[in-house]
């Protein structure tokens, strides 16, 4: 399986996109700090994800979800979250 997934930082409130294969190892690797672009933004919370049977799909999905329609539909997908506020 491949994963597309939020991360929110609890000291930022902003959100990561990403894509992996193996997605407990990658929010392991985030929240130990050897992701270069969330390593200041720690602690991470892992607030949503979904899996893909091909990674051409869950990687269409990442880039998709990293425009501005992408996030909005994110912010759709994620209302009533307490973590965002709501």
């Amino acid at each position: 399986m491949f994963y597309v997934y939020v991360l929110q930082s609890l000291k930022d409130k902003r959100f990561y996109i990403g894509f992996s294969a193996d997605l407990k190892k990658r929010v392991k690797d985030h929240n130990e700090g050897r992701v270069v672009s969330t390593k200041n933004r720690r602690p991470l919370d892992l607030i949503y994800y979904e899996a893909y049977k091909f990674e051409q799909q869950a990687r269409k999905q990442e880039l998709f979800y990293k425009t501005g329609q992408g996030r909005r539909v994110l912010k759709t997908r994620l209302t009533g979250n307490e973590i965002l506020g709501k």
